[in-house]
């Protein structure tokens, strides 16, 4: 038996997949760069339909950290034969740096793209800011996906009774933060918080990671 799908259902099932996979509420402004030239600039406001999005992304990092863990964490550890608490901690850390390198690396290149740097006053300057360009927009969902992964992962990861409680608070000081910020419009501010925090963290997380690599290694 064959059965067709017509282009209603096809066009239906489009528009769910937009809802969650693309940014949502896009906004078109013209700018004029020159006495006849006329640009077109895309900017994002947050709305409700962003849930859907974020939980999208939040999916997507659940992959990701099952790729990192099974072909980079896991090789390691089976070479390294590490106890059980730091086969949990080690992992924990290999997580957070990658995590923390690339949203260190992305936060930055969209702080330089924008101006935020050279320009600091513009982080304050014409508060509320309410339209955000497509990559700030982004990186504030995945940002937010990812922490949202965190929560099953605790599940997934057979993380120990007596280390949950500290996960749950660590995961919920970042979700409320960041959509907290999100959501005021203080997108600007967060932003430069966020890349000055990740680094520091990639720095602890990248130490720890040396120090269990060889125990000798006090510095780290």
């Amino acid at each position: 038996t064959i059965i067709s799908l017509g282009p209603s259902v096809i066009q239906v099932t489009s528009k769910v997949a937009v809802l969650f996979i693309t940014v949502q509420y896009n906004v078109t402004i013209s700018a004029n760069e020159g006495l006849s030239e006329e640009s077109v600039v895309n900017h994002f406001h947050h709305g409700l339909k962003d849930v859907a999005t974020i939980f999208f992304y939040m999916l997507v990092a659940i992959i990701i950290h099952a790729i990192i863990q099974e072909y980079v964490l896991d090789k390691i550890n089976r070479k390294m034969h590490f106890s059980k608490t730091k086969h949990s901690k080690f992992n924990e850390s290999g997580q957070l740096s990658a995590f923390y390198l690339f949203s260190f690396g992305w936060g930055t290149s969209i702080l330089i793209s924008e101006n935020f740097l050279s320009n600091p006053v513009s982080l304050w300057d014409g508060y509320p800011h309410t339209l955000m360009p497509f990559q700030m927009k982004f990186y504030f969902i995945s940002q937010m996906g990812y922490w949202l992964h965190a929560l099953p992962e605790i599940y997934f990861q057979k993380t120990k009774k007596e280390d949950v409680p500290r996960q749950l608070v660590y995961i919920s000081l970042y979700l409320v933060h960041i959509a907290g910020a999100y959501v005021l419009n203080l997108n600007r501010l967060a932003l430069v918080l966020l890349v000055l925090h990740c680094f520091v963290e990639l720095l602890f997380h990248v130490s720890r990671l040396v120090y269990f690599s060889n125990e000798k290694r006090q510095t780290g």
